[in-house]
């Protein structure tokens, strides 16, 4: 069976289903979206409980703004572009085959906002997480060629591998934050499933690769916030 196109065979149905469990999964689903999960956690960095939080206010927006714009915005508009010359057949990118431009895209604007990144020494972290990212992308474009891996799933096991080395690291008391990340882990493949986006084997898949990509990364600097 072609997994390229959809997942599971009643995926179409589901997506015409207005029933309540339906639009709780639609609206997990946008709320935990690949697109701003980065913005998720840098938020946590420089608010939460960890050396960024001492950072100056400038220097904060600057981050989050740096973030928002290479992880977010630019690929938003490269989709939003992709889809108007018709490389894409949707701006949800169902067909497995179309995902490979926008994810080698990914690639290349989380390089470049690691190395915006880089201008700040002290921010080490969060250049490290944006390699990480880049280096998901790669994994998940890897998988596309024969697989319809779940980005979903992917980008929420990055988050939850990030807030485990960090925890572990001591770089800030993120216990809870990381219980929290968790919960949203099983809440989105549940969405995911409801909508019949994925299978299990490749949301697995995908929150295996992100956590692993994510861990050979941020490792090292999460080791560095504990000094």
């Amino acid at each position: 069976m072609d997994e390229s196109r959809i997942a599971d065979p009643s995926s179409a149905l589901r997506r015409s289903d207005r029933s309540l469990p339906t639009r709780l999964s639609r609206a997990v689903s946008v709320v935990l979206h690949p697109l701003v999960m980065p913005l998720y956690v840098i938020l946590l960095l420089v608010a939460g409980p960890t050396q960024l939080s001492y950072f100056p206010a400038s220097v904060k927006f600057y981050l989050l703004w740096v973030t928002v714009l290479y992880t977010a915005v630019i690929p938003l508009l490269s989709v939003g572009l992709l889809r108007s010359v018709g490389r894409i057949s949707s701006l949800a990118i169902d067909d497995r085959r179309e995902r490979i431009l926008p994810l080698a895209i990914g690639i290349v604007c989380y390089l470049l906002c690691a190395a915006t990144v880089a201008r700040i020494p002290s921010a080490m972290i969060v250049r490290k997480f944006m390699l990480a990212g880049a280096c998901c992308e790669l994994f998940c474009l890897a998988v596309t060629f024969y697989w319809k891996i779940s980005l979903h799933l992917a980008a929420q096991g990055a988050a939850a591998a990030l807030l485990v080395l960090l925890t572990f690291g001591k770089a800030g008391n993120l216990t809870g934050t990381l219980a929290v990340a968790l919960l949203a882990a099983g809440t989105l493949d549940w969405a995911r499933l409801q909508l019949g986006c994925h299978q299990h084997r490749p949301g697995a898949a995908g929150q295996a690769g992100r956590v692993l990509a994510a861990t050979l990364y941020v490792l090292p600097s999460s080791a560095g916030c504990e000094k």
